[in-house]
C-alpha cells in the first residue's frame, strides 16, 4: 500500500511539472513576443500599436505590463517558484486578454477567448493544487507561495485586471462618442 501511495505522489508531481512547464513555457513565449519581438512578435512597439487601437491607454505601458505579466508569470510557473502569485498574474493578464477576444466568441479559430481563458483556468488550477514536489517552491518551503500571499495576489491582480478592462471600455466609448460627434 505504501509503495502504491508513493507512486501516485510521483506521478502527480510529474503531471504538475508537465502542466507548469507547458503552460508556463507558452505564457513566457507569448510575453516574449510582446516584450522582445521574439518568436515573430511585434515587441513593445508593435504590441503598443495594437493595444492602442484596441483602446488600451497608454498603449506602451499596457504593452510592457502585458508582456511582463505573461513572460514573468510564465517563467515563474515553469520553475514552480512563487506559484500562487505567479498564477494570479497569469490569470489577471489572461482575463484582460479574454475581454479583448470576447466579441469574437469562444473559439480561437474565430479570434475568440478560448486560448487566454484556458491559460487562466490552468494557472488557477496550479494555484489551487500547488506546484508539486518537483519545484523551487517545494525546495524553498513554499516561502513565496503561502496561501495568504496567493489570495492577496489574486485580489490585487483581479482588481488590476478589472480596472484595466473598465478603463479600456471608457476609452472605446469616448472614441465612439467622438466619432458620432464628427458625423453630425
Amino acid at each position: 500500500m505504501t509503495a502504491q501511495r508513493a507512486n501516485r505522489g510521483t506521478t502527480r508531481d510529474l503531471g504538475l511539472l508537465l502542466l507548469r512547464v507547458g503552460v508556463g513555457g507558452a505564457l513566457f513565449a507569448h510575453g516574449s513576443q510582446k516584450l522582445f519581438g521574439w518568436f515573430g512578435g511585434g515587441g513593445v512597439e508593435g504590441t503598443a500599436e495594437f493595444l492602442g487601437s484596441a483602446g488600451f491607454e497608454p498603449p506602451k505601458l499596457n504593452a510592457t505590463l502585458a508582456g511582463a505579466g505573461e513572460a514573468g508569470s510564465g517563467l515563474l510557473l515553469a520553475l514552480g517558484l512563487g506559484t500562487g502569485p505567479a498564477a494570479a498574474a497569469a490569470t489577471a493578464t489572461m482575463a484582460t486578454a479574454s475581454s479583448v477576444h470576447a466579441p469574437n466568441g469562444f473559439f480561437n479559430t474565430s479570434g475568440g477567448y478560448e486560448l487566454p481563458a484556458t491559460y487562466a483556468l490552468a494557472a488557477t488550477a496550479l494555484a489551487l493544487t500547488g506546484p508539486g514536489r518537483i519545484s523551487l517552491d517545494h525546495a524553498t518551503g513554499h516561502l513565496l507561495s503561502r496561501s495568504g500571499l496567493t489570495w492577496l495576489a489574486y485580489a490585487g491582480a483581479i482588481a488590476g485586471a478589472a480596472y484595466t478592462i473598465w478603463s479600456r471600455r471608457q476609452t472605446l466609448e469616448a472614441r465612439e462618442g467622438a466619432t458620432d460627434d464628427n458625423e453630425t
